[in-house]
């Protein structure tokens, strides 16, 4: 069975690693083009690039600007494919995916068909979903909408952030491209039309003004938001008339601070506020309780710890 491999980050590296190790033919695989990086902008490689440089340099690498180009559907007919497998990589024209003759199939890091979109992985934690998972599905036309292979649960604890789920469900969703590869290869396997009749939640591109926290919301609202975008892209607000991220944060359980120099009025509920003693906190006001911010960076600074960013930072308290 010849399988071509689509994907380009870390996220699809796992899961085309499970197909070389296992002897699979991967007769060819396609990946981003590479593009300039830093402030020397030197071309960088995709992490599926770099993977398949340095472990199965035998396969080879399509990197095309668009899907639809003649001369790129010419090269990926010509290694005539029996099944396409994408991981983190594309919208794929019809003219791609329905190629293969035993189709395409995409892996989804949710349990479809909610969150269906760019980043749903994200999206979970910050709606405080406390289970998520992946899908294999083969693709058509609407985006994430095919019909349902294989999935796979995963729990989300209150404590786990983007990066935290982002590696368990990059491990698991391997094992399920392996498990429906197997059972594709056998000729043996399900297709569950997704169930449209149920409420949906989407998954749409995050953008930096998506980031911006919101002190209005609720504590817990905000605490999941936090996590839903560390540590990447990273939720931020405005602190000295500077961007500020904040990679960690936790709920106040007991508000009350002990009198400090630097402390404002008890009375002072603006949302958005924030108190600091200087020297171990910094809390700020949400519109039904405080949250304390331990991991940040400040812009022009590095991230670090709220300790060692207050004993290099004063703060005036808002």
């Amino acid at each position: 069975m010849k399988i071509i491999f689509m994907g380009t980050p870390d996220f699809a590296v796992e899961s085309l690693r499970i197909l070389v190790e296992n002897n699979y033919n991967v007769v060819a695989v396609i990946t981003a083009p590479d593009k300039p990086i830093g402030r020397g902008q030197k071309l960088g490689m995709s992490a599926v690039k770099e993977y398949v440089l340095a472990n199965a340099p035998h396969i080879p690498i399509l990197q095309p600007e668009k899907l639809k180009n003649p001369d790129f559907l010419a090269e990926l007919k010509s290694y005539q494919a029996d099944l396409q497998i994408v991981v983190a990589f594309r919208m794929l024209p019809e003219a791609v995916w329905n190629m293969p003759s035993l189709g395409t199939f995409n892996l989804h890091g949710s349990l479809l068909p909610q969150y269906r979109g760019a980043a749903p992985i994200n999206w979970a934690i910050i709606n405080g979903e406390t289970e998520t998972g992946v899908t294999t599905f083969f693709l058509k036309q609407d985006i994430d909408t095919g019909s349902i292979i294989f999935q796979e649960k995963e729990s989300i604890s209150l404590t786990d952030n983007v990066g935290d789920v982002y590696n368990r469900l990059m491990h698991k969703g391997a094992g399920l491209v392996l498990k429906t590869v197997k059972a594709i290869e056998a000729g043996n396997y399900p297709q569950e039309p997704q169930d449209e009749s149920v409420h949906l939640n989407h998954a749409p591109k995050i953008f930096k003004e998506t980031c911006q926290i919101d002190w209005n919301q609720p504590v817990k609202k905000i605490y999941d938001f936090i996590r839903g975008l560390s540590p990447y892209p990273v939720a931020w607000t405005m602190l000295n008339d500077k961007t500020c991220r904040i990679y960690e944060a936790t709920i106040v359980e007991n508000p009350t601070q002990p009198p400090s120099p630097l402390s404002v009025s008890p009375q002072t509920t603006t949302a958005g506020s924030y108190t600091t003693d200087g020297k171990k906190y910094l809390h700020f006001q949400c519109a039904d309780g405080i949250l304390a911010i331990e991991n940040l960076q400040l812009e022009g600074k590095k991230r670090m710890g709220i300790e060692e960013f207050l004993r290099g930072y004063r703060l005036v308290n808002s």
